[in-house]
């Protein structure tokens, strides 16, 4: 792990904030240079949060079996993102690796932190190529120097566009070829019936596993995302994280959601029921060519004319992405599975479309 990170994390020294230096509660709090007054009518609205979120963690282990000593909370997967380019990546010389199509996000935030980004692509079925990986984690290995190697390797299951979960099986062989970080994103874990990556956590040390509670959870607004890793990568990250970084609605707003578990679980029930109704609507339409398999709360579906039938479906007020400028994404379009209502809006639109 000291060769992974970058030297200047590796030496740095914490920020304290007020709240790092005192726990618990007090009758006056006069150390963090807070103003005493309320003009929101929200209790503690004018005090700072949590920087550890440690009641949203607690919450995580009793209801999902993230273990408490090994999470940290951010805003949004996409800060933890971020932490992890910061913490282990040199700007302008090393490297990370994506398998596109994939989340677009963590290229940007590859070119924002100055690191080069290396490829390896799904093959035309968005399943892992395991071969050609290989092949190229061996070349990289071989080839490196002390001025330049790659440090991360990013796999998104379900994978995003395609909507498909890869084997556990799959993610475990990547942790055993790869000697840099592994981050598995698991954004959309919740829809899916493979196993998590989090059960390799004990087998290996240089695996990150993001979990959100946007999707299943319907917190996207509140910004709360999850990093799971062992206690010498969750301290290295909380060492350099913002001090407040998850604001305290948001994490109200996260237990409040965990408290409602089985209430979840029977919403998460309602988007399985609805994905395989989609499915069968969309299949029948003369305008789709194909719909993937799906063990996300979307569908990648190819059809005719993407961009055609995109602005025919937004000026019918609804809105779908069109992911065509994605590698083997030709004439593909991401659709959400939305409420019973929304789905049949969508497909009676799509029966226009056809008539027109």
């Amino acid at each position: 792990m000291r060769e992974l990170l970058r030297e200047n994390i590796a030496t740095l020294k914490p920020y304290s904030c007020a709240r790092n230096d005192f726990t618990g509660e007090a009758d006056v709090y006069l150390d963090a240079n807070e103003n005493w007054q309320d003009f929101v009518g929200k209790v503690d609205a004018n005090r700072y949060p949590d920087p550890l979120a440690s009641q949203v963690r607690k919450a995580l282990d009793e209801v999902l079996g993230l273990p408490f000593e090994q999470t940290l909370i951010g805003n949004g997967s996409d800060e933890l993102i971020d932490n992890l380019f910061r913490c282990f990546c040199r700007p302008g010389k090393d490297s990370v690796l994506l398998m596109p199509p994939t989340y677009g996000a963590y290229r940007v935030f590859a070119d924002i932190n100055d690191i080069k980004v290396h490829t390896v692509p799904l093959k035309s079925d968005f399943q892992l190529d395991l071969p050609a990986l290989t092949s190229f984690l061996m070349q990289e290995k071989q080839t490196r120097t002390a001025e330049s190697r790659l440090k991360l390797l990013f796999v998104c299951s379900p994978n995003n566009p395609s909507g498909n979960a890869f084997p556990l099986s799959e993610v475990k062989t990547i942790c055993s070829l790869f000697d840099g970080i592994v981050v598995v994103d698991e954004a959309y874990f919740d829809f899916s019936d493979q196993a998590s990556a989090i059960s390799l956590l004990g087998e290996f040390s240089n695996l990150v596993v993001l979990r959100t509670l946007s999707k299943c959870w319907a917190l996207a607004s509140a910004r709360v995302g999850v990093a799971i890793a062992s206690n010498e990568i969750i301290a290295i990250i909380r060492s350099m994280k913002y001090p407040y970084n998850v604001g305290g609605p948001s994490q109200n707003l996260a237990l409040k959601a965990l408290g409602q578990a089985e209430a979840v679980k029977k919403g998460l029930a309602l988007i399985k029921e609805e994905r395989k109704r989609l499915a069968v609507m969309l299949r029948e339409l003369s305008c789709v060519q194909q719909v993937y398999s799906s063990d996300a709360n979307f569908f990648l579906v190819r059809v005719s004319d993407a961009a055609a039938i995109y602005h025919y479906l937004l000026g019918k007020g609804i809105i779908v992405r069109n992911r065509s400028k994605e590698m083997h994404c030709e004439n593909c379009l991401r659709i959400t599975v939305g409420s019973r209502e929304e789905n049949a809006a969508l497909v009676a639109a799509l029966k226009e479309y056809e008539h027109a």
